[in-house]
Protein backbone atom coordinates (compact mmCIF):
# COMPACT_ATOMS: atom_id res chain seq x y z
CA UNK A 1 0.00 0.00 0.00
CA UNK A 2 1.21 3.75 -1.29
CA UNK A 3 1.45 6.86 1.02
CA UNK A 4 -1.36 7.67 -1.61
CA UNK A 5 -3.53 4.84 -0.77
CA UNK A 6 -3.49 5.68 2.84
CA UNK A 7 -5.76 7.85 5.09
CA UNK A 8 -3.83 10.72 6.46
CA UNK A 9 -4.44 11.27 10.55
CA UNK A 10 -5.16 14.44 11.36
CA UNK A 11 -2.93 17.15 11.73
CA UNK A 12 -2.53 19.57 14.53
CA UNK A 13 -4.52 22.21 12.99
CA UNK A 14 -7.58 19.89 12.39
CA UNK A 15 -7.72 19.03 15.92
CA UNK A 16 -11.06 20.69 17.72
CA UNK A 17 -13.20 20.20 20.88
CA UNK A 18 -14.88 17.23 19.40
CA UNK A 19 -11.72 15.07 18.59
CA UNK A 20 -10.12 16.06 21.73
CA UNK A 21 -13.39 14.46 23.66
CA UNK A 22 -13.37 11.66 21.68
CA UNK A 23 -9.44 10.87 22.29
CA UNK A 24 -10.28 11.72 26.10
CA UNK A 25 -12.99 8.69 25.85
CA UNK A 26 -10.57 6.59 25.92
CA UNK A 27 -7.82 8.06 28.34
CA UNK A 28 -10.54 8.69 30.53
CA UNK A 29 -10.11 13.02 30.23
CA UNK A 30 -12.26 15.49 29.79
CA UNK A 31 -11.94 16.58 26.44
CA UNK A 32 -9.97 19.94 27.62
CA UNK A 33 -7.66 18.03 29.62
CA UNK A 34 -6.67 15.99 27.02
CA UNK A 35 -2.76 16.95 25.80
CA UNK A 36 -3.22 18.93 22.73
CA UNK A 37 -2.06 18.47 19.45
CA UNK A 38 1.54 19.27 18.83
CA UNK A 39 1.83 19.97 22.15
CA UNK A 40 5.29 17.46 22.63
CA UNK A 41 3.44 15.40 25.55
CA UNK A 42 3.21 11.82 25.84
CA UNK A 43 -0.78 11.87 25.03
CA UNK A 44 -0.27 14.33 22.59
CA UNK A 45 -2.47 12.61 19.81
CA UNK A 46 0.07 13.18 16.80
CA UNK A 47 2.01 10.44 18.49
CA UNK A 48 -1.17 8.20 17.62
CA UNK A 49 -1.80 7.61 13.99
CA UNK A 50 -4.57 5.22 15.52
CA UNK A 51 -5.95 8.24 16.91
CA UNK A 52 -5.54 10.58 14.28
CA UNK A 53 -7.25 8.13 11.76
CA UNK A 54 -10.25 7.61 13.88
CA UNK A 55 -10.96 11.26 14.52
CA UNK A 56 -11.68 11.91 11.26
CA UNK A 57 -15.20 10.86 12.61
CA UNK A 58 -14.84 12.42 16.11
CA UNK A 59 -18.47 10.82 17.58
CA UNK A 60 -18.35 7.79 16.68
CA UNK A 61 -15.00 7.88 17.87
CA UNK A 62 -15.95 8.83 21.23
CA UNK A 63 -18.22 6.30 21.44
CA UNK A 64 -16.18 3.26 20.10
CA UNK A 65 -13.11 4.44 22.34
CA UNK A 66 -15.33 4.39 25.31
CA UNK A 67 -16.63 1.33 24.84
CA UNK A 68 -12.75 -0.38 23.36
CA UNK A 69 -11.54 1.45 26.93
CA UNK A 70 -13.73 -0.51 29.19
CA UNK A 71 -12.76 -3.81 27.53
CA UNK A 72 -9.04 -2.95 27.47
CA UNK A 73 -8.76 -1.54 31.05
CA UNK A 74 -11.95 -2.13 33.47
CA UNK A 75 -13.50 -5.58 32.09
CA UNK A 76 -13.50 -8.85 33.92
CA UNK A 77 -11.74 -10.80 31.08
CA UNK A 78 -8.06 -11.69 32.62
CA UNK A 79 -5.58 -9.74 30.72
CA UNK A 80 -3.59 -12.40 29.39
CA UNK A 81 -6.71 -14.04 27.87
CA UNK A 82 -7.79 -10.08 26.65
CA UNK A 83 -3.97 -10.44 24.84
CA UNK A 84 -4.41 -14.00 23.31
CA UNK A 85 -7.11 -13.15 22.26
CA UNK A 86 -6.25 -9.75 20.32
CA UNK A 87 -3.46 -11.67 18.91
CA UNK A 88 -5.20 -14.43 17.67
CA UNK A 89 -7.40 -12.17 15.74
CA UNK A 90 -4.93 -9.83 14.54
CA UNK A 91 -3.29 -12.99 13.42
CA UNK A 92 -6.53 -14.24 11.34
CA UNK A 93 -7.54 -11.13 9.68
CA UNK A 94 -3.92 -10.42 9.30
CA UNK A 95 -3.79 -7.05 10.85
CA UNK A 96 -0.07 -6.40 10.71
CA UNK A 97 -0.62 -3.39 13.09
CA UNK A 98 -2.50 -4.62 16.01
CA UNK A 99 -0.32 -7.73 15.95
CA UNK A 100 2.57 -5.76 16.60
CA UNK A 101 0.75 -3.53 19.05
CA UNK A 102 -0.24 -6.37 20.91
CA UNK A 103 2.73 -8.18 21.14
CA UNK A 104 3.98 -5.45 23.23
CA UNK A 105 1.08 -5.26 25.62
CA UNK A 106 0.63 -8.88 25.86
CA UNK A 107 4.14 -8.98 27.49
CA UNK A 108 3.38 -7.07 30.00
CA UNK A 109 0.06 -9.25 31.50
CA UNK A 110 2.36 -12.87 30.85
CA UNK A 111 1.82 -13.25 27.34
CA UNK A 112 5.58 -14.66 26.73
CA UNK A 113 7.40 -15.22 23.59
CA UNK A 114 7.18 -19.10 23.05
CA UNK A 115 2.92 -17.84 23.85
CA UNK A 116 3.96 -15.81 20.22
CA UNK A 117 5.29 -17.91 18.28
CA UNK A 118 2.69 -20.88 19.32
CA UNK A 119 -0.24 -18.31 18.24
CA UNK A 120 0.89 -18.62 14.96
CA UNK A 121 1.09 -22.51 14.93
CA UNK A 122 -2.16 -22.94 16.25
CA UNK A 123 -3.73 -24.42 19.64
CA UNK A 124 -2.09 -27.11 19.79
CA UNK A 125 1.03 -25.26 22.09
CA UNK A 126 -1.69 -23.95 24.72
CA UNK A 127 -3.66 -26.20 27.45
CA UNK A 128 -6.66 -25.36 29.78
CA UNK A 129 -8.16 -22.15 29.85
CA UNK A 130 -5.91 -20.85 27.09
CA UNK A 131 -6.96 -23.18 25.26
CA UNK A 132 -10.59 -23.20 25.73
CA UNK A 133 -10.23 -19.60 24.88
CA UNK A 134 -8.33 -19.44 21.31
CA UNK A 135 -10.87 -22.40 20.57
CA UNK A 136 -13.58 -20.21 21.23
CA UNK A 137 -12.07 -17.30 18.68
CA UNK A 138 -11.68 -19.50 16.06
CA UNK A 139 -15.23 -20.96 16.17
CA UNK A 140 -16.53 -16.97 16.44
CA UNK A 141 -14.06 -16.14 13.48
CA UNK A 142 -14.64 -19.36 11.45
CA UNK A 143 -18.80 -19.85 11.92
CA UNK A 144 -19.48 -16.19 12.81
CA UNK A 145 -21.03 -17.75 16.45
CA UNK A 146 -19.19 -19.90 19.03
CA UNK A 147 -20.90 -23.78 19.87
CA UNK A 148 -22.80 -24.05 22.82
CA UNK A 149 -20.44 -26.36 24.51
CA UNK A 150 -18.01 -23.66 23.88
CA UNK A 151 -19.94 -20.69 25.42
CA UNK A 152 -20.58 -23.58 28.49
CA UNK A 153 -17.36 -24.04 28.98
CA UNK A 154 -16.10 -20.77 28.72
CA UNK A 155 -18.93 -19.45 31.13
CA UNK A 156 -17.46 -22.42 33.77
CA UNK A 157 -14.55 -21.05 33.00
CA UNK A 158 -14.47 -17.20 33.30
CA UNK A 159 -17.61 -16.15 34.70
CA UNK A 160 -20.36 -15.30 32.44
CA UNK A 161 -19.57 -11.73 32.37
CA UNK A 162 -15.61 -12.29 31.32
CA UNK A 163 -16.97 -15.06 28.36
CA UNK A 164 -19.27 -12.34 27.18
CA UNK A 165 -16.88 -9.53 26.96
CA UNK A 166 -14.51 -12.50 25.30
CA UNK A 167 -17.38 -12.68 22.24
CA UNK A 168 -16.78 -8.38 22.11
CA UNK A 169 -13.61 -8.56 21.91
CA UNK A 170 -13.15 -10.68 18.99
CA UNK A 171 -15.89 -8.26 17.25
CA UNK A 172 -14.14 -5.49 18.20
CA UNK A 173 -10.34 -6.39 16.84
CA UNK A 174 -12.22 -8.08 13.68
CA UNK A 175 -13.48 -4.44 12.99
CA UNK A 176 -10.31 -2.78 13.62
CA UNK A 177 -8.88 -4.82 11.43
CA UNK A 178 -10.88 -4.24 8.58
CA UNK A 179 -11.15 -0.58 9.45
CA UNK A 180 -7.64 -0.48 10.01
CA UNK A 181 -6.22 -2.44 7.22
CA UNK A 182 -8.41 -0.31 4.54
CA UNK A 183 -6.65 2.83 5.93
CA UNK A 184 -3.55 1.16 5.44
CA UNK A 185 -2.84 1.72 9.69
CA UNK A 186 1.23 0.82 9.39
CA UNK A 187 2.79 -0.82 11.95
CA UNK A 188 4.75 1.05 14.25
CA UNK A 189 8.75 1.08 13.79
CA UNK A 190 9.98 -2.02 15.64
CA UNK A 191 7.05 -3.47 16.51
CA UNK A 192 7.32 -7.68 15.76
CA UNK A 193 5.96 -8.60 12.56
CA UNK A 194 3.02 -10.43 11.79
CA UNK A 195 3.67 -13.63 10.81
CA UNK A 196 3.51 -15.25 7.94
CA UNK A 197 -0.19 -17.67 7.55
CA UNK A 198 0.37 -21.77 7.38
CA UNK A 199 -1.06 -22.60 3.77
CA UNK A 200 -4.57 -24.51 5.00
CA UNK A 201 -4.43 -23.34 8.57
CA UNK A 202 -7.48 -23.33 10.51
CA UNK A 203 -5.81 -22.05 13.50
Amino acid sequence: MTDEQRMPPLTADQWGDAEYAAFGALLGLPGDKVPRAGSGDHYDPLNFDIIGMLAHHPEMARMFLRFNGFLLQRGELPARLRELTILRVAHRHRSAFEWGQHVRLGAAVGVTDADVAALAEGNTGFTGTDRSVLDAVDELIANGRADWSTWQRLVDELGEHAAMELIFLVGTYTLTAMAFGTWGLAPQPGSAALPEEKRGHEA
